[in-house]
């Protein structure tokens, strides 16, 4: 079975779903499957990418390639929608250096199914699901409705009060209430409906991209806050002139990282899209300009978000749960991992660089304890329609109250994730797993009428391939993969070791057997 890993894509989370895909590609089984790597960029183009660029370390090592980048006096690695508006034949001459445009319409000849490891906007939302559907391909995860609604956190907080379910309180604020509004009443009025802290979300966002937690009621914290939620950047005159030249590029440099900063592109005071800047030194030579008079420049990126939820904080210990569709279509909650940070708040940075943040699975409470949770998200998963697999994010207090937010239709697929990490409490390495995901998901669409004759052919060849598979796994050749040791270098060798470890686990010829 031809499997397309979709990846990259148009989100603020494109690096994780490249890192993820990437995952997904060197642990698909072997036996069963042909990985065929589709990136999407930016723009949405579909690129049937060159194999050896799956390697490189970010999008920005391999897309747009040097050629494509425009002589530049600042050291800030370019997106291609920093390239600006750029014409077909344009586009095609970047995108024949790394592979080939792929046109929806030729999909179907290309791959059976779609293993979707695309986040955030244009991934989780629905979007790409329906052009799936509209060309009979069935994919993984959940499905249009669910994906829709598992991406607004806005309507799934109204249902959860709606039903009565344990969920933070909250208040909305949109842009417009924002721009009008007065920043010292409104949070005045904020602190008294919510308490403090506050915790501030951009509610379209993944990877805790756009949160912020306000501890005190300073108002400029709070103005800072929002900002952050609505991917915008008020820059003073006293601000800006106060820096060296150097200061002032590592400042940008900042502000276009699109997973802590704004990214580009941007506006300066309007929503005109005439006025909108793509390039990091052309932001630089207009803020000097600019400022040179103006008291204060706001950035809004174009890519921002309308509206900002902001929750009263939950104190407790913090869990992340896997909930999986069983043979019969039924929820199943893995064992879940709490998740102990180095910080106050589990961001972007303590969730994907080692370190920062560490997971426990299971989590360290009595069995009743865990077994409500686990109940808790099932219950939830079923609430909200998901189909397949979905993370539920949560905390548990100490009188063993639970709240649950922000479910993630798809988990990130990094090796270390929560993923593959509660997989293998249940004895399942990367690969086993992976092919019981393709396999529900398989079944889901078929249930959702989707090619029901097509897909129930489909299932039978896989399971009657899984079968084969498992008959013959005693013929491989055993592999020891030796790793750790005593050395300040053993949490590399850790690592590597697993890298081994799992691709040999998805090998025709091998079979990995681990040593520490």
């Amino acid at each position: 079975m031809k499997i397309g890993i979709f990846f990259g894509g148009p989100s603020r989370e494109r690096e994780i779903s490249f890192a993820g895909g990437r995952t997904v590609y060197d642990n698909l089984d072997k036996a069963l499957f042909e990985a065929v790597p589709v990136f999407v960029d930016s723009s949405g183009n579909f690129i049937l990418l060159n194999w050896e660029f799956i390697y490189k370390g970010t999008i920005r090592d391999f897309y747009p390639p040097v050629s494509a980048l425009p002589p530049s006096t600042v050291p800030v690695q370019l997106y291609f929608e920093s390239l600006g508006e750029l014409s077909p034949e344009e586009q095609d001459r970047i995108i024949n250096e790394v592979g080939r445009r792929v046109e929806p319409r030729e999909l179907s000849q290309l791959i059976d199914f779609v293993f979707l490891a695309l986040h955030g906007p244009g991934g989780e939302d629905g979007a790409i699901q329906g052009l799936l559907e509209w060309y009979g391909i069935p994919y993984s995860g959940s499905g249009i409705l669910p994906s829709a609604f598992g991406i607004d956190k806005v309507a799934q907080k109204k249902l959860l009060k709606a039903l009565g379910q344990p969920t933070p309180d909250f208040r909305l604020i949109t842009a417009e209430d924002w721009d009008a509004a007065d920043p010292q009443a409104t949070l005045d009025y904020l602190v008294r409906k919510l308490g403090l802290p506050l915790v501030f979300k951009a509610p379209r966002q993944g990877s805790s991209i756009g949160i912020s937690i306000l501890r005190e009621a300073n108002v400029d914290q709070f103005a800072t806050a929002i900002e952050r939620s609505l991917f915008r950047k008020t820059v003073t005159q006293t601000e800006w002139q106060s820096l060296s030249d150097a200061q002032k590029i590592s400042w940008l440099q900042r502000l276009v990282d699109i997973r802590d900063g704004i990214g580009l592109p941007v506006t300066l005071d309007s929503t005109d899209s005439s006025s909108i800047i793509y390039r990091p030194e052309e932001l630089l030579h207009a803020l000097n300009e600019r400022l040179a008079t103006a008291e204060s420049v706001m950035l809004t990126s174009v890519e921002g978000e309308t509206q900002v939820l902001v929750e009263s904080f939950v104190q407790g210990r913090e869990f992340s749960c896997i909930v999986l569709e069983d043979p019969k279509g039924q929820p199943l909650a893995l064992p879940p991992t709490e998740i102990v940070k180095g910080e106050e708040m589990f961001d972007y940075r303590s969730k994907y660089l080692p370190g920062l943040a560490r997971k426990i699975t299971p989590i360290d409470l009595p069995e009743a304890d865990i077994q409500a949770i686990r109940d808790a998200c099932e219950t939830m998963f079923r609430t909200f329609g998901f189909q397949v697999y979905a993370r539920l994010d949560g905390f548990i207090q100490a009188d063993g109250t639970l709240f649950l937010n922000d479910p993630n239709t798809t988990s990130g697929m990094l090796p270390a994730s929560f993923f593959f990490h509660q997989a293998a409490e249940i004895g399942l390495n990367p690969s086993q797993f992976l092919t019981y995901l393709i396999r529900t998901s398989l079944a889901a669409r078929r249930r959702g009428g989707l090619r029901p004759v097509k897909l129930a052919a489909r299932l039978a060849r896989l399971d009657a391939a899984v079968a084969a598979r498992a008959a013959g796994e005693q013929k491989r050749i055993r592999v020891a993969v030796i790793m750790g040791g005593y050395s300040s270098e053993r949490h590399i060798s850790v690592e590597s070791g697993r890298n081994i470890y799992e691709k040999l686990s998805s090998s025709v010829k091998y079979e990995p057997c681990r040593y520490s």
